[in-house]
């Protein structure tokens, strides 16, 4: 099987998705051909991705959220605002993607979230069958439950996400825990795709708190904490531009350029983890048992975030208050079932994609299909 990926390129989850994705299907005999991965001029593509993938890369620009002027959440507003005035470029992205998915001669195409994704088979439709992937999908389950909050942003949300996921013969939804499947919504439930750099680290209780930032704007939060105690070893990673490798602040306070070799192993080692809520790494602390504070930088972080706490991994703050971090480090207990849950990943995705390249694009598709999604 010859599998095309396109990868949502925001932060590093779905980055680090598409990479044991492709190591799971090497090992299972088929190629990966291409990578695709949609970008913005706000973020550069991590080191880590492009050291370790094996299949060509090859970016596009595609649409993102923008930051508040502080550089915390997103702006909705700033992004609508931004995202209109680059639609000619996204309009040159989907006729490539077009392009490639004709021309690579692939049996399957693998999408991460990326939304130029679903908008390309929507209007070109593609012979070529399609899986979408992510945990957002599990917000569109009938059986999952979001929080009562934001009741406009989450419509949003999940018209977004069904948008991503157009002509996809399966949507693979990334969760926390085991659920059933919902053919209804064409989508399987299985486990995080966590890298086997994960599963081969053994995990310690140090001294430090170990943190992972979106938006650099918290950065000022951080600092302003440790101030008053010095006396705690931070080290937290960010994507920041034009950052050093290490940025130390002071014998206790250190900002690390994202890279997930070090980032892995630090997190291994940590006492506890601060975060902006991303799947991905919210899944590797709780594979490492280690208790987690969550702060969402946008709705889908808040779903995500909101779904943790009730798998009982961690708490939620509006911002890097991390006194209340080591207040719930002192009671927490990390969850055994979660990690069988992890390991059975591989057993399950494998043959799910495989099953999709067997079917078609799910057509027909019309305005009025797009339309009856509308909130």
């Amino acid at each position: 099987m010859k599998v095309l990926f396109i990868v949502q390129g925001e932060g590093r989850g779905h980055l680090t998705q598409a990479l044991t994705m492709e190591a799971l299907l090497r090992s299972a005999g088929h190629e990966v051909a291409e990578v695709l991965v949609g970008k913005s001029n706000a973020r550069e593509l991590p080191e880590f991705f492009t050291r370790a993938i094996k299949a060509p890369v090859r970016l596009f620009d595609s649409p993102n959220f923008l930051p508040t002027a502080a550089n915390k959440r997103c702006s909705l507003p700033r992004s609508v605002a931004y995202n209109v005035l680059r639609l000619p470029a996204f309009a040159r992205s989907v006729a490539m993607l077009h392009r490639r998915i004709a021309a690579g001669d692939v049996d399957l195409v693998v999408n991460f979230y990326e939304l130029l994704t679903g908008i390309t088979y929507f209007f070109f439709r593609p012979a070529v069958p399609q899986v979408s992937i992510g945990h957002q999908y599990l917000f569109l389950h009938r059986d999952f439950k979001l929080p009562q909050t934001g009741r406009l942003s989450l419509a949003m949300l999940r018209l977004f996400t069904r948008i991503t996921s157009l002509g996809a013969a399966k949507r693979l939804a990334l969760s926390f825990r085991p659920m059933a499947d919902d053919e209804g919504h064409r989508i399987a439930v299985v486990p995080p795709l966590l890298r086997r750099e994960v599963f081969g680290l053994k995990p310690e209780q140090g001294d430090y708190l170990h943190g992972y930032m979106l938006n650099t704007g918290f950065a000022r939060t951080i600092e302003e904490w440790h101030k008053g105690h010095k006396d705690v070893p931070l080290h937290f990673f960010w994507d920041k531009r034009g950052a050093a490798k290490v940025t130390k602040v002071d014998s206790t306070l250190e900002f690390h350029r994202l890279d997930d070799h070090d980032f892995l192993r630090s997190l291994a080692s940590c006492r506890a983890y601060a975060t902006t809520a991303g799947f991905e790494s919210v899944c590797e602390a709780m594979y490492f048992g280690k208790p987690i504070l969550m702060v969402p930088a946008h709705i889908e972080q808040d779903c995500n975030a909101y779904d943790a706490c009730r798998c009982g991994a961690g708490i939620t703050a509006p911002d890097f208050d991390l006194s209340r971090l080591v207040s719930f480090a002192a009671t927490y207990k990390p969850s055994a079932e979660f990690r069988l849950w992890a390991e059975s990943c591989a057993r399950r995705m494998v043959p799910c994609l495989e099953k999709a390249a067997e079917t078609v694009p799910v057509y027909p598709l019309s305005i009025a299909s797009l339309r009856s999604m509308i909130p």
